[in-house]
């Protein structure tokens, strides 16, 4: 493989990365700002739940981050008796010799709907976000988002 082409292969990904990132983080401090973002009800859920996300630090960067996930019913209604887990994922990258990483965080029911907690972060870097709310053994619906941590 020659040098040219390396290169390019590099800059078409570092592109695709950025491009990828920008404008994805949907984010807010608990103190303002909307976070509204698309809504996707898991398996056959009907509910319609609204699932907003806000962090302190924003954006997000490596290291401890307060995490408030807001969850309402469709109706606006906010629902007080769920759990709310956080998954963040980066896929490995073989070619930085830099293993799949995952973090967990479980957040706790403070008031109105809103589940705080702490989630940490072991670098920087476009990680992939899953918010599921559930009740009891039933997954009542996931957000899927992909935010961009600094260092």
């Amino acid at each position: 493989m020659t040098a040219w082409y390396r290169v390019t292969i590099a800059a078409v990904v570092l592109a695709g990365s950025l491009v990828a990132g920008c404008g994805s983080s949907e984010s807010r401090r608990f103190a303002g700002g909307t976070g509204q973002g698309q809504v996707i009800p898991a398996g056959n859920s009907t509910d319609g739940l609204t699932i907003t996300f806000a962090s302190d630090p924003d954006p997000l960067s490596a290291g401890d981050n307060s995490l408030e996930v807001t969850v309402k019913q469709s109706d606006g209604a906010p629902v007080t008796d769920a759990t709310v887990r956080m998954v963040f994922s980066m896929p490995a990258m073989p070619s930085m010799n830099m293993p799949a990483m995952r973090s967990d965080a479980l957040l706790q029911h403070a008031a109105d709907g809103r589940y705080r907690g702490t989630g940490q972060l072991p670098m920087g870097g476009t990680w992939n976000v899953a918010m599921t709310v559930a009740r009891g053994a039933e997954e009542l619906g996931t957000r899927w988002l992909s935010i961009v941590a600094k260092e």
